[in-house]
């Protein structure tokens, strides 16, 4: 697994907020144009679909989730990327990993966490 992490000036439980709501993984995720959630909320074995910027949804089941820390998922049954975040000081650190298949996804991944930590920090409430 590739991992990519960055320092957040923001509250870990903000930070989380951003990781699991399908509505603002499109304004964080280059590579995310939509998504929903069957059954409204992020959990372990939850489905749903993604639409890339290709515009074909694709189905993804959570495959591993920790309230409050982390998750990943498998995006038309390729395992793809895990969330993970943790309590730091007065703030937090985000993870983002790939599989080892996907070194050339980690590029993609530290552009989302620059955006998920501009998010955070700026509206001081996850950017809803």
């Amino acid at each position: 697994m590739w991992t990519v992490s960055r320092r957040i000036a923001a509250p870990a439980e903000d930070v989380w907020r951003l990781l699991v709501d399908p509505e603002v993984w499109p304004r964080w995720g280059p590579t995310v144009v939509a998504a929903e959630i069957d059954g409204g909320f992020l959990r372990h074995g939850a489905t749903g679909r993604v639409w890339t910027p290709v515009g074909v949804p694709l189905p993804f089941t959570i495959t591993d989730f920790e309230p409050g820390r982390h998750w990943s998922w498998r995006v038309a049954g390729v395992p793809a990327t895990g969330h993970s975040v943790e309590p730091d000081g007065a703030g937090c650190r985000a993870w983002m990993s790939a599989p080892l298949w996907a070194p050339a996804y980690l590029p993609v991944l530290q552009i989302a966490l620059r955006r998920i930590d501009e998010m955070a920090v700026q509206t001081g409430a996850g950017g809803q």
